[in-house]
């Protein structure tokens, strides 16, 4: 009988993490210690390692998924074990998962089968309370901007013009637009308000982007809260809230280390989503996973046309990384979902389906191409795959001539990614080019006509009267000189999910455009995509479960 994720994650023997880190030649006094399988990484490593030379970065992206993901973290885990077992040091730079999907729709994010990482019940449900951190850091900063206005409103703040939105780490739709202050003068003044999930608050982006305590305190300050009646913009430093903030995430900024079924050192830290948010995670876990090894292995959210993008065109620029080599990775099931096949079928064999929907895979190729990096194609195998489905794959990667491996970690672990970690060693000695798709001199609206017209294939972007504004607002603010951040969906490269494969002669339309001045980029919404996501008729919280021993099920 095949074993859940769970069940295999709880027969695992973990390594106590005093004996991973020591892998890496990292002293306990270095760590701090949350049970004996978690730590956080110290300050005082990081300034320890400073001198030290980087390993090779690889991202480990994807083709467009199905509802369900399609095995980025599996991928990533079980290629970091397989380094090992051909003889490379390898430290895994992950996210860390958002207790909404967990809830929701995925029921886990911590890879899956032989190819996960430990401790996986800590991982998606409190972990090292990081989410909980940075939800009470944006909360907080909201309690003080309502207590200002309530105590006498002496910046004047519109209370019409407030940006910043309470957060939750949860699936809520109904905290989507609420009003607050009812109940009486004593309560507060009455206003319209809203909640967004904790992944897609700008304190997150600001935790994955900050390089140290002082740069996330600056960071932090520079959130742009509201407006005041005179039209004059009113930071977070300007009802001094950076300070307390900053005092809620002292702990939260520093990268957590645990380890693969195999015992690979993984360094699990932020968690923004691709999706609404810029999908990687913090500068600090992989900068810190460049120096402790000869290879770095991340990932970026969803597909390559979100979380590889903004990858490499915000936090590679800002963080002067340069990735050797990218890992796209592809499922026949996606390709045939890509194809119009629905979700329930995909595990059927269908070839007509994926010659039609394979064209994705090609878009993918091709764009991550654009930025003059190795690109090598992870064909991730399920069991319900056939040897025609599989071989139709590979002999597609081989006419565009991208290089590719069969991948197998789900059901092998590292043992199954050995072909993958070859060909990816392969590619990391290849030359690499990388330039971002976009110069940050050009517009806010010709960055965003770059990806759309570039990496999603649109042939125009279309503006709303609210995004226009928005847009000018940004300008007349001396931000538009930022990396921009596009909210979109992720099952189709372009902003309608019902677009499968490569669709052409589409257009987007950008309904609205924020400033996170903090994090230092501004952000496109298109679409119906939303930042406060909702649990579907079926959450996975229905079968997630815990016995009278403690013993968790449901996990997967």
């Amino acid at each position: 009988m095949m074993l859940s994720d769970i069940e295999i994650a709880q027969q695992a023997k973990l390594l106590p993490i005093k004996d991973v880190a020591a892998q890496l030649g990292i002293t306990e006094d270095e760590l701090e210690f949350y049970g004996k399988y978690k730590a956080k990484l110290s300050d005082e490593l990081s300034a320890r390692l400073q001198s030290n030379s980087d390993g090779k970065l690889i991202l480990v992206t994807a083709i467009n998924p199905t509802p369900a993901g399609e095995g980025k973290t599996t991928t990533t885990a079980g290629l970091g074990q397989a380094m090992a077992k051909i003889g490379k040091k390898a430290v895994i730079a992950l996210r860390e998962p958002s207790l909404g999907p967990v809830f929701g729709i995925k029921g886990g994010a911590a890879g899956g089968g032989y190819a996960q990482v430990l401790p996986m019940e800590d991982i998606n449900l409190h972990f090292t309370g990081d989410m909980h951190a940075i939800t009470s850091a944006n909360n907080l900063c909201c309690a003080m901007l309502d207590n200002h206005i309530q105590q006498g409103n002496e910046l004047g703040i519109d209370q019409r013009r407030i940006l910043i939105k309470r957060c939750l780490d949860m699936n809520d739709r109904a905290l989507r637009n609420i009003v607050v202050g009812l109940g009486g003068k004593v309560n507060g003044v009455p206003r319209e308000d809203h909640f967004i999930i904790t992944v897609a608050s700008e304190v997150m982006a600001i935790l994955c982007l900050a390089s140290d305590i002082e740069d996330l305190k600056r960071r932090l300050g520079n959130i742009l809260v509201a407006y005041n009646y005179s039209g004059e913009p009113v930071f977070a430093r300007d009802i001094q809230a950076d300070g307390a903030m900053t005092a809620l995430l002292k702990d939260a900024i520093k990268p957590n280390l645990v380890q693969t079924l195999e015992g690979t050192p993984a360094v699990m830290h932020g968690g923004p989503f691709a999706n609404i948010a810029h999908g990687c995670n913090s500068v600090r876990a992989t900068k810190l996973a460049l120096k402790l090894g000869d290879y770095c292995i991340t990932e970026a959210g969803f597909g390559s046309d979100l979380g590889a993008e903004k990858f490499l065109d915000i936090k590679c620029r800002y963080a002067g990384l340069k990735p050797n080599a990218i890992v796209l990775v592809a499922t026949c099931r996606a390709l045939k979902y890509n194809g119009g096949v629905p979700k329930a079928d995909v595990s059927r064999e269908n070839l007509e389906a994926l010659k039609k929907g394979i064209a994705n895979l090609g878009v993918h190729i091709e764009n991550m191409r654009k930025y003059n990096v190795p690109v090598v194609v992870a064909i991730n195998r399920f069991g319900t795959d056939t040897e025609a489905e599989l071989s139709f794959i590979e002999e597609y990667c081989k006419a565009n001539g991208a290089d590719f491996a069969l991948s197998d970690v789900f059901g092998k672990g590292g043992e199954g990614g050995i072909e993958l970690a070859n060909k990816v060693v392969e590619a990391c000695e290849k030359p690499s080019d990388f330039a971002p798709i976009y110069s940050l001199d050009l517009t806010v609206k010709e960055k965003i006509e770059a990806i759309a017209k570039k990496i999603y294939g649109a042939s125009k972007v279309n503006y709303t009267t609210a995004a226009e504004k928005a847009i000018a607002e940004v300008t007349k603010l001396g931000a538009d000189k930022l990396p921009v951040c596009i909210a979109k969906t992720q099952y189709s490269l372009s902003d309608n999910p019902a677009l499968l494969g490569a669709p052409k002669d589409f257009e987007i339309t950008v309904r609205n455009v924020s400033l996170s001045n903090g994090a230092g980029f501004v952000v496109v919404y298109t679409g119906d995509i939303m930042t406060m996501p909702g649990l579907p008729k079926k959450p996975a919280a229905h079968s997630i479960d815990v016995n009278a021993e403690g013993k968790i099920t449901g996990l997967f």
